[in-house]
């Protein structure tokens, strides 16, 4: 069982930057491929970007280049650095956790979310 709790989200400007954090419990936290995920109301959960427990990572194509996804295994948490934000970033960031790394896949174990609204 992984419990993931996400901070960081608010309000910031559009080409302003936020860092969201995703703690997970549990001791095997490095075995487990972590992701982030979106959502806004009236929408897809949408794919955000991934990182396999060797840190390979993966991006979705509208966030490459301006979010970086990182992992701090001594502190079983994962970044979200999110740069050059737009007004369409704006939604509930999810972080989940799975056994297995399949980016945009399925993932076991998810967070409450936490909201990250950008200005125009």
């Amino acid at each position: 069982q992984v419990q993931l709790v996400e901070s960081g989200g608010g309000l910031v400007q559009a080409g302003g930057s936020l860092r969201l954090s995703c703690a997970a419990s549990g001791r095997t936290f490095r075995r487990y491929a972590m992701g982030w995920f979106r959502k806004t109301p009236g929408k897809e959960r949408e794919f955000v970007a991934a990182i396999a427990s060797g840190g390979i990572t993966y991006y979705a194509d509208s966030v490459k280049g301006r979010f970086t996804i990182s992992r701090d295994n001594a502190k079983n948490t994962v970044y979200l650095q999110m740069n050059s934000l737009k007004p369409e970033d704006t939604a509930v960031y999810y972080c989940a956790a799975d056994s297995t790394y399949v980016p945009s896949g399925e993932y076991d174990y998810w967070g409450q979310g936490t909201q990250v609204t950008v200005s125009s």
